[in-house]
């Protein structure tokens, strides 16, 4: 006869079936189990949700803690300030303008410079936040870039300053030449035919002065936004010689590299750079000197560590005096301003040049020594990938 179930062994699985009441609790937490994870999952999906948000807002932002921390920021300040954040959170203005909102809890405001690598002009506005959020968030901080707006107002002061100086003198020659056009050599042939040349040619100065007065305010208002494009150096240095080889007949020599990178940037700027480059060393190295174009990877440790590409444009001419090199890339400044206005020069095209590497965040170098012509290097950083 069969055994009966109450008789069964310790191990028997009718011994191990649970009671009603242990399978109501068992079913009481797979409950509780299942309403946890759906919070979880709600918690989740309003986190994502939030960031989201966060990340769609066209202005920088960044959450605080109540400790001063950096909880988290969104796409914006991470595109504008990615690799100056540590900069833009050791400034001394913006944390003080952090702590005074914590201690009146009203909103604060700075205006924040950041030199490098290049200026910036920057208004930080602190918003405390009362309650603080669910994941410790106690306040926001906006940053909203003002560098553009601010190089408008210098742009539009600099420019009538600038102008009017510079275009004085050969508008003044120009109304003298008009005023003896009419007088005295209205019937002299000869010297309406020399005096016409004249005024063709400040005419023409004064073309020249004002295309390179608007591309440099232009460049200055995207000089805090870098470039995004990818361009190949090896042709675009190619293309810029081939248009000068008419002008310099041979005397142009490019010495290009195997195996360079591209790098990140505006090809139309990134000719212009070298079309300024060689007419410099076109006007100033002389008649019969070479004008000579490498392009090549970095070698030393005067350039920096990470991957670039050098440029490097020189000439064979008189050279330039120790004491005039860090100036060179000022505004309208000239070494010898009667050889300039010579051979056409605006003093403009060095400035340009300095304002476009400043915007692809490469470095300028000029090397010269007179009577043994000059050297002009451009860094450049690789694009990534």
């Amino acid at each position: 006869m069969a055994a009966s179930p109450t008789n069964s062994p310790p191990g028997n699985p009718a011994r191990r079936r649970p009671s009603g009441r242990c399978a109501r609790i068992a079913a009481g937490i797979d409950r509780q189990a299942r309403r946890l994870a759906a919070l979880a999952n709600a918690a989740d999906a309003a986190r994502r949700s939030s960031e989201t948000i966060l990340d769609s807002l066209p202005d920088p932002l960044l959450l605080f803690g109540e400790d001063r921390t950096l909880y988290r920021s969104n796409a914006a300040a991470r595109a504008a300030f990615g690799g100056e954040m540590a900069a833009v959170l050791r400034h001394p203005l913006l944390r003080g303008a952090i702590d005074r909102a914590f201690a009146t809890k009203a909103p604060q405001t700075a205006d924040v410079t950041l030199p490098v690598p290049v200026a910036r002009e920057v208004q930080a506005t602190v918003i405390l936040l009362d309650p603080v959020l669910a994941d410790g968030t106690a306040a926001l901080v906006v940053l909203s870039d003002r560098t553009r707006e601010r190089a408008v107002e210098r742009m539009r002061s600099d420019f009538v300053t600038n102008a009017s100086h510079e275009l004085r003198t050969p508008l003044a020659s120009v109304i003298g030449f008009i005023d003896t056009l009419r007088g005295p050599a209205a019937d002299d042939v000869p010297a309406q035919r020399r005096f016409l040349g004249i005024m063709a040619e400040q005419a023409a100065r004064m073309h020249r002065l004002i295309d390179d007065l608007l591309s440099l305010s232009r460049i200055e208002l995207t000089e805090h936004q870098p470039p995004a494009d990818r361009v190949d150096l090896v042709k675009l240095i190619r293309s810029v010689a081939a248009g000068f080889e008419p002008r310099l007949a041979g005397r142009l020599r490019l010495d290009i590299a195997e195996g360079l990178p591209a790098v990140t940037g505006d090809a139309d700027q990134l000719a212009q750079v070298l079309g300024n480059l060689i007419d410099n060393a076109a006007k100033y190295g002389g008649e019969a000197g070479e004008v000579r174009v490498s392009l090549g990877p970095p070698a030393g440790t005067r350039w920096p560590a990470r991957p670039g590409v050098l440029i490097a444009v020189s000439d064979d001419g008189p050279g330039i005096p120790r004491a005039d090199l860090p100036r060179l890339t000022e505004r309208f400044y000239r070494v010898d301003k009667a050889r300039s206005r010579g051979v056409g020069g605006t003093g403009l095209g060095l400035a340009i040049v300095k304002h476009i590497i400043n915007r692809h965040r490469g470095q300028l170098a000029i090397d010269s020594e007179e009577g043994r012509g000059s050297m002009f290097s451009v860094w450049l950083p690789a694009a990534e990938g």
